[in-house]
């Protein structure tokens, strides 16, 4: 069985070498690792191999595992206090030795979670109940598809002092288990969203409908980057493209994705009761 470590070290050099067919810098695409349903040591066990920003579906799984990885990383935080302060590179050690593609880009969009030396993303949908703790223990909402819990979000996020990026969630699968908002409606979100200051929207994320060939979806990654060209006049700041997964991530790569993320690829098919 490969470790953590090895898969990773296997996925980064995919990007590497989809961004190079693609004709795209690999420093653009941040890999984040989604670790829904995995324990806190195999967080802590990716931590170890170099990675930073993660993706979690619910707000209470995400809490539940705080206290744990807490304690797992937390002589590994105390040594980047005390590396900051001397004349070692911590950084530079941290980083791995193999060639590491979205290392760079994935420290980009990390924002670390207070306390916890990773940056944490919040990827399934927000019920209007978790609102506020989802802004209190995420760095980045991703999964963002209505006014109201945008409003939500930035009263939240106000009370704590903090500005909270945020991607929209477009849903272009007719599937009804998909999430996210019509794209006819983008346009009115965006300029709904503009007096909210405490959020930063920063720009979009799909999940096609999954299929054993890659290829089917590559026109909802297209439609997603049509729509983001779309309405930058609108909003300047709608960059971002999260999509593209385990099975999918390389054809996403050629889309213009700028976050693929990948779960199965890390940590190996979930198993479910």
């Amino acid at each position: 069985m490969m470790s953590i470590a090895s898969n990773l070290e296997r996925v980064r050099n995919q990007i590497a070498d989809a961004c190079k067919n693609a004709h795209r810098d690999p420093g653009d695409v941040a890999l984040m690792v989604v670790s829904k349903t995995q324990p806190a040591e195999a967080i802590a066990a990716a931590w170890a191999a170099g990675q930073r920003l993660f993706g979690e579906n619910r707000v209470q799984e995400w809490q539940s595992k705080l206290p744990q990885l807490a304690l797992l990383l937390g002589s590994k935080a105390d040594l980047d206090e005390d590396a900051a302060s001397s004349d070692l590179n911590f950084s530079a050690l941290m980083q791995p030795s193999f060639p590491d593609p979205s290392y760079e880009a994935s420290l980009a969009a990390a924002e670390p979670a207070a306390g916890l030396p990773l940056s944490i993303h919040l990827i399934g949908p927000l019920q209007s109940n978790k609102t506020a703790r989802g802004a209190a223990i995420f760095d980045a909402v991703d999964t963002l598809d209505s006014l109201k819990t945008a409003q939500r979000l930035n009263a939240a996020a106000q009370a704590l002092g903090k500005t909270l990026p945020v991607l929209i969630e477009v849903k272009l699968s007719p599937e009804a288990t998909k999430h996210g908002l019509a794209p006819e409606t983008l346009p009115a979100l965006l300029a709904a969203l503009q007096p909210l200051h405490q959020i930063d929207v920063r720009g979009l994320m799909t999940v096609p409908p999954w299929s054993q060939d890659p290829e089917t979806a590559r026109p909802y990654f297209r439609r997603l980057r049509q729509l983001r060209d779309e309405n930058r006049a609108l909003c300047p700041t709608l960059t971002e493209l999260s999509m593209g997964m385990s099975n999918d991530f390389v054809i996403a790569i050629e889309e213009g994705s700028t976050m693929v993320r990948l779960g199965t690829a890390i940590f190996g098919r979930r198993s479910y009761p």
